[in-house]
C-alpha cells in the first residue's frame, strides 16, 4: 500500500546517534534562510547566490522549513524556477497564498504532496487546480495528504480530485468532504489507499466503484455516516482487496458494527491490519475467532475497548495488538498507524500513564512514543496533558541518564511547546515543570533555554504554589548557572523588571517567614548571576529596595554561611558597579532619578541620586565589615560553586583597604575557583594582572591580617603553577565581571 513518505525525516533516524551533518546544516539554514538569501523586486527571497541541492537535500530543506515554521509568503520564493528541483513536498501549516503555492510548487515533478494545515487563505480546490495545470503531476502524483483544509470558499460542490489520474493514496480527514466527493475520488483509476476520517460523508456506497483496487481504507468517527450497519457491512465485503481497514471511534456511538464484522466468516480474505479501537461491544473471544480465520493478520487495534488482553495478543507471533494488554500493543498500534487525538488522550492517559509509572529503567522506545503523539497533536490538550505526565514517569530520578541526548532534546523542546500553548493550565505547566527539573536535562541537553527559562519566569509570576515555586526557581538558577545562555540573553532576562521583582518578592517571603530552604537558596543565587554584568538589573533591583532587604536576610539569618555566601556575593558585585560608577552613568540617570530624587530635585542634576545610592552602599560595605567573621567561618566548598570569566571586577574591591570585609570576600573568592580549577583560574589571574595586585595586598602595611593570609596563598598557589606549566601570555584582557553561582 502506497504510503506517502512525507514525515519528518527525524522520526526514520536513530536516536542515540549523533545528529547527521546534514541534519545540522538544513536546520542551520533553515532557522537562518533569511542571511542566506536576498529579496527580490516582488519581496520573495531567492539565495545570493544559484544553490543546486540534489532532489533528496532540497526535499528535506523544504520539509525541515515547514517543521520549523518558516515556511511562508515571502520564504517560499527560494523554491520558484528551475535551479531547485522537489519530488516529495512537505509543506504542513505553511503559511502561504494559493498564488505562492503555484509558483513555488506546481513546476516541479512532484510524486508526493503534504499540506496538512496549511492556513485558510489556501483551499484544497486551489492545490489540486494549482497541481493540475503541470500534466507530469497529473498523471504521476502518487500520494497527496490534505488533512485539515477546505475544499472550497465559494463552491463546496465544485469536483477536482478526478484532475489527478496517477493519485494511488489520499488523505483527506477533518475536512468538509461529501458524498458526492467520494464518488469523485472513488473514480480515480489507480486509487489504492484512502483516509476519510471525521469527514461529512453519509454514504460509503461510491466506495464500490474502486473495490478492484482499493488496498487500504481509514475511515475513524464518520460522525454523520446515515446507513444501517448491515448497509456498512454489504459495502466492506465488497472491497475483496483490503489489507488494512479502520472503523475506529471514540466511543459517544453505540454501533455494533465492530462485534457484527469479527462475526462475518468470509469476509475481507486478504485482510493483515485492522482497527476496531474505541467500539463497544467488542471482545476478545470474538477477536480470537476472527484472527483464526486470517492467518496473515498481523495488527489488530483494540484500544479503548474490552478486548486486547487475551495471550493470543502476546506479542510473541507476528500479530500485534493495541489494546490494554501491554506497551508492544501500544508501540505498534501508535508507530505504525497513528491513531486520531480523541483516543490518543485516552490511550495514553488509562494506558501509557500506567505502563510508564511502572518503569523502573531508561525507556527510549516508550519516550519515543510520547514524543510522536506530542508532536502529531501540538494543539491537543489531552494529549499534551497526558504526554507530559508520562514524560515526568520517563525522566524522573535517575531514568533520564539512561536517555539517548536526541531524545531528550526532542521531549523538551516539545515540553516547552506544550508549555507555550498552553499557558493557564496549571496541571499541564506542572507536569512540564516537574519533567524539567533535572540536572540531566538542564545540563546535558541541547534546547533553548532562554525560551525556556522566560516561559518558567512567566509561570512563577502568575501562580502561588510553594512546591513548583520551589522547582521553578531552581530551574531559573540552574540555567544562569551553567552559563549556557549568552551574556546579552541573561542580561535581557535581568532587564524584564517583573522577573526581578517576583525574585524579590520571594526573597522576602522567605525572608518574612524566617525560613531558609532550596527555594531561597535557589532565588538568592538566581538573582547574584541575573545581576552579573547587567547594569539594568542592578537597577531594577535597587530601585526595588533590594539593598534594604539583603541587608534584613543578613541581619535575620547570621549563622547561615550558604545564605550569606550569595548575599554578600551579589552585593560585592554591587559594589564594583558602584565604585566603577556603572549604575550612576550618565546614561542610566535620567531614568533611575525619578524614582530615587525627590520631585524638587528632578530639573536640576543627579546629585542627590549619587548621595542616596552611596549611602546604601555604604551600609552594604559596613555589612561586609561585620560579617568578616562570618566569611572566615564559610566552609571550603567540595565542588566548583561559581564560574568566572575575568578577574578585573575584583581588582577594584582589593583596594578597599578602609573596608576589609570586601577585601576579604574577594581574596576568598578568587582562592575558592584558583584551588578548584587551577588550570583555568591560575593562568587567567596571571594574564590579568593579578599577581601584582596580590603583592600590593601582601605587601601594604593597612592590609587586615585574615586578608593578607589568603592573599599569600593564592600567590603560592600561582607560583607554583608558573614552576610546573609557565607564565602564561601576559595580555591584558577587558574587564569582563561575569560569574555564576549555585
Amino acid at each position: 500500500v502506497p504510503v506517502c513518505s512525507c514525515l519528518p525525516f527525524y522520526f526514520q533516524q536513530e536516536d542515540a546517534s549523533p545528529y547527521s551533518l546534514i541534519d545540522i546544516c538544513l536546520n542551520f539554514l533553515s532557522a537562518n534562510i533569511e542571511k542566506f538569501c536576498i529579496k527580490k523586486p516582488d519581496g520573495l527571497l531567492c539565495f545570493r547566490e544559484p544553490v543546486g541541492f540534489p532532489q533528496e537535500v532540497a526535499d528535506r530543506l523544504l520539509q525541515t522549513m515547514a517543521y520549523q515554521g518558516v515556511l511562508n509568503e515571502v520564504t517560499v520564493g527560494i523554491f520558484r524556477g528551475n535551479h531547485i528541483r522537489l519530488k516529495r513536498a512537505c509543506i504542513r501549516k505553511a503559511k502561504i497564498s494559493a498564488v505562492a503555492f503555484c509558483r513555488a510548487f506546481c513546476h516541479h515533478k512532484l510524486i508526493e504532496l503534504d499540506a496538512s494545515g496549511v492556513n485558510v487563505d489556501i483551499t484544497i480546490t486551489d492545490i489540486i487546480n494549482g497541481l493540475a495545470t503541470n500534466k507530469w503531476i497529473q498523471q504521476n502524483l502518487q500520494c497527496l495528504v490534505l488533512n485539515s483544509l477546505t475544499l472550497s470558499l465559494e463552491d463546496p460542490y465544485e469536483r477536482c480530485f478526478s484532475q489527478l489520474s496517477g493519485l494511488r493514496a489520499l488523505s483527506i480527514t477533518n475536512v468538509l468532504f461529501y458524498n458526492e466527493d467520494l464518488a469523485d475520488v472513488a473514480s480515480l483509476p489507480r486509487l489504492e489507499s484512502l483516509d476519510i476520517s471525521n469527514t461529512s460523508v453519509t454514504d460509503i456506497t461510491p466506495l464500490l466503484s474502486c473495490k478492484d483496487r482499493l488496498k487500504s481504507l481509514t475511515m475513524h468517527h464518520l460522525k454523520c455516516l446515515k446507513m444501517t450497519t448491515s448497509q456498512i457491512l454489504d459495502v466492506i465485503g465488497e472491497l475483496k482487496l483490503l489489507s488494512n481497514l479502520d472503523i475506529s471511534d471514540d466511543k459517544q456511538f453505540t454501533s455494533d458494527i465492530a462485534l457484527r464484522l469479527l462475526e462475518q466468516k468470509n469476509i475481507l480474505p486478504n485482510l493483515t491490519s485492522l482497527d476496531i479501537s474505541g467500539r463497544k461491544y467488542v471482545t476478545d473471544k470474538a477477536v480470537e475467532a476472527f484472527v483464526q480465520q486470517r492467518p496473515t493478520m498481523q495488527f489488530m487495534g483494540l484500544l479503548a475497548t474490552d478486548a486486547g488482553y487475551s495471550e493470543f495478543l502476546s506479542g510473541q507471533g507476528n500479530l500485534k495488538g493495541g489494546g490494554g494488554g501491554g506497551f508492544v500493543f501500544l508501540n505498534h498500534h501508535f508507530l505504525r498507524f497513528p491513531p486520531p487525538p480523541n483516543y490518543l488522550g485516552e490511550a495514553w492517559g488509562f494506558y501509557l500513564f500506567i505502563l510508564t509509572n511502572e518503569t523502573s529503567t531508561g525507556r527510549p522506545d516508550q519516550t519515543r512514543l510520547v514524543v510522536t503523539g506530542m508532536r502529531n497533536h501540538p494543539m491537543n490538550l489531552p494529549v499534551q496533558l497526558a504526554a507530559s505526565a508520562c514524560v515526568f514517569n520517563l525522566t524522573k530520578q535517575d531514568l533520564a541518564a539512561g536517555m539517548p541526548v536526541r531524545l531528550l532534546a526532542d521531549v523538551t523542546h516539545l515540553l516547552l511547546k506544550a508549555m507555550e500553548h498552553f499557558p493557564n493550565h496549571q496541571q499541564l505547566q506542572k507536569n512540564c515543570l516537574l519533567s524539567l527539573c533535572s540536572d540531566r536535562i538542564l545540563q546535558d541537553v541541547p534546547f533553548n533555554r532562554f525560551e525556556a527559562a522566560k516561559l518558567v519566569m512567566q509561570w512563577l509570576c502568575n501562580h502561588e504554589d510553594h512546591n513548583m515555586q520551589r522547582m521553578a526557581v531552581a530551574i531559573i538558577s540552574i540555567i544562569l548557572f551553567i552559563r549556557l545562555l549568552s551574556t546579552e540573553q541573561t542580561a535581557q532576562l535581568g532587564a524584564e523588571l517583573f522577573i526581578v521583582k517576583q525574585l524579590l518578592h520571594i526573597v522576602e517571603q522567605k525572608t518574612n517567614q524566617n525560613t531558609v530552604d532550596t527555594t531561597l537558596k535557589f532565588t538568592l543565587s538566581a538573582l547574584w548571576n541575573l545581576t552579573d554584568e547587567s547594569p539594568t538589573t542592578c537597577r531594577h533591583f535597587i530601585e526595588n529596595k533590594g539593598l534594604e532587604l539583603f541587608m534584613r536576610v543578613l541581619e535575620s539569618f547570621p549563622s547561615e554561611s550558604s545564605i550569606q555566601q550569595k548575599v554578600l556575593g551579589l552585593l560585592g558585585f554591587l559594589t564594583y558597579i558602584h565604585k566603577t560608577n556603572n549604575i550612576t552613568s550618565k546614561e542610566n540617570i535620567e531614568h533611575i532619578r525619578t524614582i530615587q530624587i525627590e520631585q524638587q530635585h528632578r530639573e536640576r542634576s543627579c546629585k542627590p541620586f549619587k548621595i542616596s545610592c552611596a549611602a546604601t552602599l555604604s551600609k552594604c560595605i559596613h555589612t561586609f565589615m561585620l560579617q568578616h567573621s562570618a566569611i572566615l567561618k564559610w566552609p571550603t566548598p567540595e565542588c566548583e560553586m561559581v564560574a568566572y570569566r575575568s578577574f578585573n571586577p575584583f581588582f577594584p574591591l582589593l583596594e578597599c583597604f578602609s573596608t576589609p570585609g570586601v577585601q576579604l570576600w574577594a581574596v576568598w573568592a578568587m582562592q575558592h575557583v584558583c584551588s578548584k580549577n587551577a588550570a583555568r583560574y591560575c593562568n587567567m589571574l596571571i594574564e590579568e594582572g593579578g599577581m601584582q595586585q596580590l603583592y600590593a595586598i601582601r605587601d601594604n602595611l593597612h592590609t587586615n591580617p585574615d586578608v593578607q593570609k589568603i592573599a599569600v596563598v593564592i600567590l603560592e598557589s600561582l607560583e607554583k603553577h608558573i614552576v610546573r606549566h609557565g607564565r602564561p601570555p601576559s595580555s591584558k584582557k577587558q574587564p569582563s565581571p561575569k560569574s555564576s553561582c549555585l
